[in-house]
């Protein structure tokens, strides 16, 4: 808690500087809105049981070869011999009901990695907005958000997200006191909240998504509220805790 005896709330902009805001006290939102906390929340909303989020495509590799299903996805593209990569169609469907799939992407599992270590670890995504922040609100503990950027650098729609999440919790409960990223992230957020698609036209990220003709990932990732899935992380496993 604060000195004021209010709740942190702060982003931490990339995981390299996460060891800054470390406290294992703290519940971390893991965000990587391009794409892959989206395709986590499709993944559970379309019934998979767990997921297993590695760092490396050789982790992902030897799940693959113990018979799990397994995505990869390095540079926005699906590693060749994976059953998935990172675009939330990938985990649509009966295929992955009932399934445990591994998982490892150039930025988001990345994030989850440095974390792993926090009272607990959870996934944002414009998806699940509002039963994220319900969840955030019941849990009433410290929250830094992390923003997985793009391979360690700061990005646009992760930010806003964040921003997002900041806006909510504050509007719906007084217990937060805002450090100066979530403070600058909520500023953010209200000057893209009209149009978030127009407002990150030219991020960098999107622009890649874009010239790989994934712009129906980019779509469907700003949705907001497509499901209640609250996925957390219990040791190697993340599991959805809303059901």
């Amino acid at each position: 808690m604060s000195n004021d005896g209010k709740l942190k709330l702060d982003a931490c902009f990339s995981p390299h500087l996460y060891s800054i805001y470390r406290d294992d006290d703290s519940i971390v939102v893991i965000i990587d809105i391009f794409r892959a906390t989206s395709a986590i929340c499709a993944a559970f909303h379309h019934g998979t049981e767990k997921m297993i989020p590695v760092a490396t495509v050789q982790e992902a590799a030897e799940y693959k070869r113990q018979g799990f299903l397994a995505g990869a996805e390095r540079d926005a593209i699906k590693v060749e011999g994976f059953d998935f990569g990172n675009s939330p169609y990938d985990y649509m469907g009966d295929h992955v009901k009932g399934k445990t799939i591994a998982l490892t992407t150039t930025n988001g599992t990345q994030a989850i990695a440095v974390a792993k270590d926090a009272y607990k670890v959870v996934i944002g995504s414009f998806l699940n907005i509002d039963a994220l922040c319900d969840w955030l609100i019941a849990e009433n503990r410290n929250i830094v958000l992390l923003c997985s950027g793009w391979k360690n650098k700061f990005n646009l729609e992760d930010a806003l997200f964040a921003g997002a999440v900041t806006e909510q919790l504050v509007q719906r409960s007084k217990d937060f006191k805002l450090g100066d990223g979530c403070l600058a992230l909520k500023y953010l957020f209200e000057i893209g909240k009209k149009n978030p698609v127009k407002f990150l036209n030219y991020a960098s990220h999107k622009e890649r998504l874009a010239k790989l003709n994934l712009k129906k990932d980019i779509k469907f990732c700003l949705t907001l509220n497509y499901t209640k899935v609250v996925p957390v992380l219990e040791g190697k496993y993340l599991v959805n805790y809303s059901k």
